[in-house]
């Protein structure tokens, strides 16, 4: 058998939905839609967060950071799905794929070491208010985001590397929106029993290790709440605690049932959706379920709006 992968010029075709032209041309609209609001949500929460100096604490550094990183992920992969839903040829190159692919992982992996920190910070708010500020001090929370970051570097550069040395006997078709681990996997013409290995093992550092984390810090919340009496207090945890976790149940949701069941239990159909949803979905929603459910952030808004208006009038 010939495991030559060909010329690393060569570029892949991604299939989508290609045989449901109908399907595509309604999916274009919807990535669209919600490629518009991913922009105009996490930006607002950026400069809202760096702007107000009522949201500068830990809570919002990480926020904006999640933005920060959701925009990049929606930007790696967006904007060549929507060229190829809307024309006719469906190719990218070799080099975008691996972009592509590079990122997916990278920000994907940084995303679930972040939403972890962010627990701790909830469970360090609600549960130690009184030392609150000396616990999550400025240099912790910038050591734990990089090294939010530099986790999700270090598994995409080892995914990458054993992924793509994988031969694939010629085979150019990506049965996929874009250049993500399963469908390049199921590309090869070999079986490779190291990466179901690494991809595993990755999985329980990045997926189970963080979501434990997260449960036991929102265990601990939890205790915490019902011993609070101020209505005002424990409607404001919920705000805040209560965004976190549903941000948190949508993204592990999806990637723990996408990721951490054998690859060939999945039907390409369903993996398409579901690399859909946690691609397209949850960076849009994820500044909307903190805008509408948390009061700070609204109110920040509101005031950064009469600040511009009256900077414009003056």
């Amino acid at each position: 058998m010939d495991t030559n992968n060909g010329s690393f010029t060569t570029d892949f075709i991604l299939l989508g939905f290609s045989d449901r032209p109908q399907l595509e041309r309604v999916i274009s609209g919807v990535v669209f839609i919600f490629y518009v609001v991913t922009l105009v949500g996490n930006t607002t929460i950026i400069l809202v967060s760096y702007l107000d100096t009522q949201l500068h604490t830990p809570m919002y550094f990480f926020l904006s950071n999640l933005s920060f990183l959701d925009l990049c992920y929606a930007n790696s992969i967006i904007p060549q799905m929507l060229v190829n839903l809307w024309g006719l040829t469906k190719s990218i190159t070799y080099a975008g794929c691996v972009l592509q692919f590079f990122f997916a992982l990278d920000l994907g992996a940084t995303e679930c070491l972040l939403l972890a920190v962010m627990a701790y910070d909830r469970y360090a708010a609600v549960c130690q208010p009184l030392h609150y500020t000396v616990i999550m001090h400025p240099q912790l929370c910038q050591k734990m985001v990089l090294t939010a970051w530099l986790g999700g570097l270090g598994s995409a550069l080892t995914v990458c590397s054993l992924t793509l040395k994988l031969p694939r006997c010629g085979h150019r078709e990506v049965d996929n929106f874009f250049c993500e681990m399963p469908a390049l996997v199921k590309m090869a013409c070999v079986y490779s029993k190291v990466i179901e290995i690494t991809v595993f093992a990755l999985g329980v550092i990045f997926l189970l290790a963080p979501i434990s984390l997260i449960l036991i810090s929102y265990g601990v919340i939890t205790q915490a709440v019902m011993r609070i009496k101020s209505k005002a207090r424990w409607s404001k945890v919920l705000n805040t605690c209560g965004s976190h976790l549903t941000v948190v149940t949508l993204f592990y949701g999806t990637i723990i049932y996408m990721y951490m069941r054998p690859q060939n239990s999945t039907s390409q159909d369903e993996g398409k959706f579901l690399s859909l949803f946690y691609t397209i979905i949850t960076p849009t929603l994820n500044p909307l379920i903190y805008t509408l459910r948390n009061k700070d952030v609204k109110s920040a808004v509101k005031r950064t709006l009469c600040v511009e208006k009256r900077s414009a009038k003056s």
